[in-house]
């Protein structure tokens, strides 16, 4: 069984399309939230991750902003900007898919969130240290998140010796936190939408990345009128 798993595609549709591209054919599809934000194609973006089939997906707090959930003060300034583009070009249908999901999931032992099993929407598991902690939140044996924009694997017993590595197939053997990165923005300064193959029948899990054309959605947003600065941060990943 092969399940797309992806994160924080936030309102990036050329980054999801190719990210789909990429998959090629799966059983499933799991987003870990934040389908809007920062980007130019809320819409489209949500009515792509809607028509997947077998699909699950959990709120992020970009969406839970959107659905006026989360303060948007809580957000840095160009963030907050985008969550109130965001609210007015919003189509009715989309706020309503919004609104339909949940905060956290569990499936055949496998605890879903965007932020952290302890606060599903806001937390940040940046850090061993902070993982550990989280570890008494969960009583799965896996949990997927995303949030951060970063690719990373946690594991309960052991520090990760090196960074998470494209192409990179792991067998998950003990208890651990999985976070397959960013589509729409990542944040490892590597450009290239994030993701991952996960099998949960052989417990592998397999980051992959793919390239995309960052000009186009930069212009999108600079016609938007969105923040600049979501714009070039696209062409290096930070």
């Amino acid at each position: 069984m092969k399940i797309l798993v992806f994160s924080d595609i936030h309102s990036n549709a050329t980054a999801f399309e190719a990210v789909l591209d990429a998959a090629g054919s799966v059983d499933a599809y799991w987003c870990l939230g934040d389908i809007v934000g920062y980007g130019p194609d809320p819409n489209e973006c949500i009515r792509l991750v809607r028509d997947l089939p077998n699909l699950m997906c959990v709120r992020g707090n970009h969406d839970a902003a959107t659905l006026g959930e989360v303060d948007q003060q809580t957000f840095n300034h160009e963030a907050s900007l985008a969550i109130t583009w965001t609210k007015r070009h919003l189509h009715a249908e989309g706020l309503e898919y919004l609104l339909s999901l949940p905060e956290k999931l569990e499936q055949d032992g496998i605890t879903i969130v965007h932020g952290s099993p302890h606060n599903p929407v806001w937390d940040y598991v940046m850090d061993y240290l902070t993982a550990v902690r989280m570890y008494q939140y969960f009583d799965t044996e896996i949990c997927l998140l995303g949030h951060t924009h970063v690719p990373a694997i946690w594991y309960e017993k052991e520090a990760p010796k090196a960074p998470v590595m494209e192409f990179q197939k792991v067998k998950i053997t003990e208890k651990c936190i999985l976070n397959p990165g960013s589509v729409g923005q990542p944040r490892d300064h590597d450009p290239r939408a994030a993701f991952a193959l996960f099998d949960p029948q052989e417990k592998t899990w397999e980051l992959r990345r793919v390239a995309y054309e960052v000009e186009s959605v930069q212009d999108r947003i600079k016609k938007s009128g969105l923040p600049w600065r979501h714009a070039m941060r696209l062409a290096e990943g930070w």
